[in-house]
């Protein structure tokens, strides 16, 4: 690609667009945006990797409000995605971007009502955003539920974790209903051997289009650890929060949905404003959550991986791993969640015993050795009485409520389809 600097206009996007873009103060594209706009506007199928926060979402979606606004009908385009924060994040760009057009759009995810979303599938809209499990249930319940005959677009967001076994059998189903003519988009942060063994359907190979290899990370992202026993981890990581990170957003990752719920009372014991982010909470509430986070009425979000992915915050100063993936992609994903957009940006992890080879594993394949970063020992375990109080009333809080035991309605169907990973056809 050209180094030489590229506007709107020269990479191919109509001068509506471009007012759209001008009025959120987006005046050049990104290097993705550059190479993608033009091959998705030739009629091309597109592979596109690069890490967080470069702007992947308006890659696809100007090339598609483009297409729309010459020849609107029916459902245009389906983009796919593993989750449902990223689904209505996704929604309100396109929403953004499509001002000058009458645009027509759905969001079908789970844990809202399906009646509403079925009426509003009945209306045609122009784009349909979903994750896999609950449009695989409006499809299944009625065999008009949705019309994709004319479909133009399928773009999979975040493929990497589509396509992988969890989504497998759901993948399936939607790759039947939609047609064989259309253009396939697919665009990541990590590229996995499942996207490049792809089958095409396409007469031509696609456009591929990679910025970074797969577990790259940015390079403004300062990225350090702590080395603790695992017995006192809830109190290095509440008195980094109160006094090293006080006045900073931040995003606490945890492995489990029950841990992040934990530490959100722990906190609220001593006196840290926080929200939390998981899966065993509604979807207005984890609407509700993103929402305070975002506008920062609270400083603190303690998500599990649903937060990990896509989610664009800009002003998020550091991420603190509370425990850290075992899988180093879903660590790129978590700490891509700060430096974002050129800024920079902290990412700390609680090292403890248990984690000495998880390390290893995740420097070794982001090729970064990660800093030991200080914390006085003396001050921390100062604290150990008051957050170990704390964390006896957060453990009867989740006991007293039964937290966990409830299934939530209408959950994300999870199948283990091993055959499909290989080379599945798009």
């Amino acid at each position: 690609m050209s180094k030489e600097a590229k506007t709107f206009e020269s990479i191919g996007v109509a001068k509506w667009l471009c007012d759209s873009l001008t009025a959120v103060s987006i005046t050049a594209p990104t290097e993705i945006q550059s190479a993608c706009v033009p091959e998705i506007l030739a009629g091309r199928d597109c592979i596109g990797s690069s890490r967080t926060g470069s702007g992947k979402t308006a890659a696809f979606a100007l090339p598609i409000l483009q297409k729309l606004g010459e020849d609107p009908y029916g459902v245009f385009a389906l983009v796919v995605t593993p989750t449902r924060e990223l689904a209505f994040q996704i929604a309100e760009q396109f929403r953004i971007l499509g001002t000058g057009i009458s645009l027509r759009l759905s969001v079908v995810v789970g844990g809202m009502d399906m009646m509403k979303q079925a009426l509003e599938l009945s209306r045609r809209p122009h784009i349909v955003i979903a994750t896999p499990g609950r449009l695989v249930d409006h499809i299944r319940s009625s065999a008009n539920a949705i019309n994709f005959k004319k479909l133009k677009f399928l773009v999979m967001d975040e493929a990497d974790r589509l396509l992988d076994d969890t989504f497998s059998e759901d993948l399936e189903q939607i790759l039947s209903v939609v047609p064989k003519k259309r253009q396939t988009l697919l665009f990541t942060a990590t590229m996995t051997e499942e996207i490049e063994e792809l089958n095409f359907s396409a007469d031509s190979k696609p456009f591929v289009y990679q910025c970074a290899a797969r577990f790259d990370t940015v390079e403004k992202l300062d990225q350090k650890y702590v080395f603790i026993p695992s017995t006192v981890r809830d109190a290095y990581m509440a008195y980094m929060v109160r006094n090293d990170f006080s006045s900073k957003t931040m995003i606490i990752f945890t492995g489990k949905c029950r841990t992040a719920e934990r530490l959100r009372i722990l906190l609220r014991e001593l006196g840290v404003r926080s929200t939390a982010l998981h899966s065993q909470m509604s979807q207005a509430d984890r609407l509700g959550s993103l929402a305070k986070f975002k506008s920062g009425v609270v400083p603190i979000l303690i998500a599990t991986d649903v937060g990990s992915r896509g989610l664009d915050i800009p002003e998020v100063e550091v991420v603190c791993n509370y425990e850290l993936p075992a899988d180093a992609a879903d660590y790129v994903h978590r700490v891509g969640r700060t430096a974002r957009a050129g800024r920079g940006g902290l990412s700390i992890s609680l090292v403890t015993e248990r984690d000495i080879d998880i390390l290893h594993n995740i420097e070794g394949k982001t090729n970064k050795k990660l800093e030991e970063y200080a914390v006085a020992e003396k001050p921390v375990l100062e604290t150990l009485n008051e957050v170990g109080l704390a964390k006896r009333v957060a453990n009867m809080h989740l006991v007293d409520t039964k937290f966990g035991e409830k299934k939530r309605t209408n959950t994300e169907k999870h199948g283990g389809n091993k055959e499909s990973k290989k080379r599945r056809k798009v």
